[in-house]
């Protein structure tokens, strides 16, 4: 068993480290291992440690633990992702508040170049059904994944009409693996791992209790480029996904309903407040993304990005992950170059007909 996986899984057991503490002493120590090495002193010198965590990581007892959890993961053909690893949602990666380690099952490469979250009330209406069902059907030409979150009504819906459509869908529980929630759900469940994966931060056993849902929307939020609210009440988790997506600098859409009706009320309200756009087809959504159907454009096909400078290949290499445009802040953050040097280093990609500039300080590949 590789030693840093084993270390890394019993930091995240050990008691008061959290996500965003695990991945602070990962980055001031080097590795996982190393900070079970560190002195307490110099533990005590990282932001964020305190007492309580330097004792508990001096004194953890979770090795043992960790070791059980990953054989257990090995024994279920399900893959713990570090932050760290490749394979780790490349979007959900750049969220302060992301998971440091994710359990996966499936076959779907979660950095597909298109991501689309839909999420509504758990009572959706055969109108509801109706436009999760163009929304799929409208997404083909893109083969964009679908991620939702198992749940009754808008979520399920999501995940039936994208395996009936083709596309790749992905489950973001607020469970275990091993507990799948509704357990009605089993058999879409099983048929999303053949093409597409479920998905939690969630370790073995874990019961689908209330707390755990809201955290789960924020994976939602954090691994789609576009976020579709298809029906919602005034009040309810779609809502808040929608408020964590907005947080995140994601693009929110929701589906229009008649006025008076109780699950239109929460999209209605999203679009007259500004914090949506409105959808009412995937034009709305192609026109704002800049999506085209074809995935590559006859530039790209004929550029050999190999030949650029290393800071360029990254640049473009997160540009075509996003495959949408992106804001020269977020970019700055995502290439960990500052701004200045940024800025000059777009101008160069725009000369050589790679990248294009939009407004807003966005860019995109031309």
């Amino acid at each position: 068993m590789e030693q840093e996986r084993l270390a890394f899984v019993a930091l995240h057991f050990t008691p008061g480290i959290g996500d965003f503490l695990l991945k602070q002493l990962v980055s001031y120590c080097g590795s996982a291992e190393q900070v079970f090495k560190t002195p307490k002193g110099k533990l005590l010198k990282i932001p964020g440690v305190g007492e309580f965590s330097a004792d508990a990581i001096k004194n953890s007892h979770s090795f043992s633990e960790a070791e059980k959890e990953l054989k257990k993961a090995e024994r279920d053909d399900v893959e713990i992702l570090l932050y760290t690893d490749k394979k780790y949602p490349h979007r959900l990666k750049s969220i302060e508040d992301a998971p440091a380690l994710l359990y996966y099952k499936g076959n779907q490469n979660l950095n597909s170049q298109k991501a689309v979250g839909i999420v509504g009330t758990r009572q959706a209406t055969e109108y509801g059904k109706r436009m999760v069902e163009q929304i799929c059907q409208e997404l083909v030409p893109h083969q964009a994944l679908i991620i939702s979150g198992l749940a009754y009504g808008i979520d399920i819906h999501a995940h039936k009409f994208a395996l009936k459509s083709g596309l790749p869908t992905v489950g973001v529980m607020g469970s275990g693996m091993d507990i799948i929630y509704p357990a009605v759900h089993k058999e879409v469940a099983k048929k999303m791992l053949s093409h597409g994966a479920l998905l939690t931060e969630n370790r073995f056993g874990t019961k689908p209790d209330a707390h755990n849902f809201p955290a789960r929307n924020r994976i939602i939020a954090g691994m789609c480029d576009a976020l579709i609210v298809v029906e919602a009440a005034e009040k309810g988790g779609a809502l808040i996904t929608a408020d964590i997506a907005n947080s995140y600098n994601k693009d929110v859409f929701a589906v229009p309903g008649n006025l008076g009706q109780t699950y239109s009320e929460g999209c209605n309200k999203l679009i007259k407040t500004n914090r949506a756009n409105l959808f009412t087809s995937v034009k709305d959504l192609e026109y704002l993304m800049n999506w085209s159907a074809a995935s590559t454009s006859p530039t790209q096909a004929v550029l050999d990005f190999t030949t650029f400078e290393p800071d360029e290949q990254t640049v473009i290499r997160i540009l075509k992950e996003r495959n949408a445009p992106v804001m020269i802040d977020e970019l700055s953050f995502k290439c960990s170059l500052p701004p200045s040097q940024l800025a000059s280093l777009l101008l160069t990609l725009e000369f050589k007909n790679a990248v294009k500039s939009l407004p807003g300080k966005m860019f995109a590949l031309k």
